[in-house]
């Protein structure tokens, strides 16, 4: 069976992005030792990724080469959208459509966002692994990470912890 890894950052106050979406504080921040935190070796591991429609009218919006090509995408949206090479809309069942993808053969699932999407998958215990780095910054409002009451409560064992040069802490759990 697959396993469904959250990869993502977060700021010390929790929020993956200002409360418009924006995420240049997380492009902007000084990286001297240009590590990439483990991304590459990471991408190996999975050939799936999940994401909210807010999250893929993101990248779309960047000025990018659609950075998962190769990999079946799922985007779950309110809005139906046309499927196209190696994308995927989930508009309904979505709980029981992602626990169908994680039974399916091959590498694991990454969950890249949006808060809600995280919550909803938490909630239905199909997240397995969490991988946050933690940015040393505060937003101060913005898009939560975890939305408050959103998700039930879960024990999570930490499985590894690093620190970066600049600041950045790396902290890895499992499910327990």
């Amino acid at each position: 069976m697959k396993k469904i890894k959250l990869y993502i950052a977060a700021s010390l106050d929790g929020y993956i992005a200002c409360p418009d979406g924006d995420i240049e504080w997380l492009t902007g921040f000084p990286n001297p030792s240009n590590s990439d935190y483990g991304y590459k070796d990471f991408l190996t591991t999975v050939d799936t990724v999940i994401m909210g429609g807010r999250t893929y009218r993101d990248i779309l919006c960047m000025d990018v080469i659609w950075p998962y090509k190769g990999m079946d995408t799922y985007v779950i949206s309110h809005h139906t959208w046309e499927n196209k090479e190696d994308i995927r809309f989930i508009t309904e069942n979505i709980v029981e459509t992602v626990a169908g993808l994680r039974e399916k053969e091959g590498k694991d699932i990454w969950l890249i966002g949006g808060g809600e999407i995280i919550s909803m998958l938490l909630d239905a215990d199909l997240v397995d692994e969490l991988q946050i780095f933690y940015m040393p910054v505060m937003l101060g409002d913005g898009i939560r990470l975890f939305p408050p009451n959103k998700q039930k409560e879960a024990q999570w064992d930490l499985i590894e912890s690093k620190s970066y040069d600049n600041g950045v802490l790396e902290a890895k759990y499992q499910r327990k």
